[in-house]
């Protein structure tokens, strides 16, 4: 099954921001969700209960934050791994 990305606008501007090199590691393991979204380096967060269930894929020093619901993908942030996960 082939998954869609959908790519939150506050993303969208944090990739913008990015050098190329950097850019170019971040959308290329984005896309990687597209067949699997629960495959390697994916980890389901804890502390969501009441709310929808997020994920977050690991790519080198980043963290991108994700929520699956049918056959779409949804990216709500990247942070890098010093920022931790206080925001959720």
């Amino acid at each position: 099954m082939t998954y869609r990305i959908n790519v939150h606008p506050h993303v969208r501007k944090f990739l913008s921001s990015q050098d190329l090199e950097t850019k170019n590691r971040l959308v290329e393991g984005l896309r990687k969700l597209e067949n699997d979204p629960l495959g390697n380096d994916i980890k389901k967060l804890k502390g969501t209960k009441g709310r929808q269930d997020l994920y977050r894929l690991r790519i080198g020093d980043y963290r991108a934050i994700f929520a699956i619901e049918d056959d779409m993908v949804y990216v709500l942030e990247i942070i890098t791994r010093e920022h931790g996960y206080k925001w959720l």
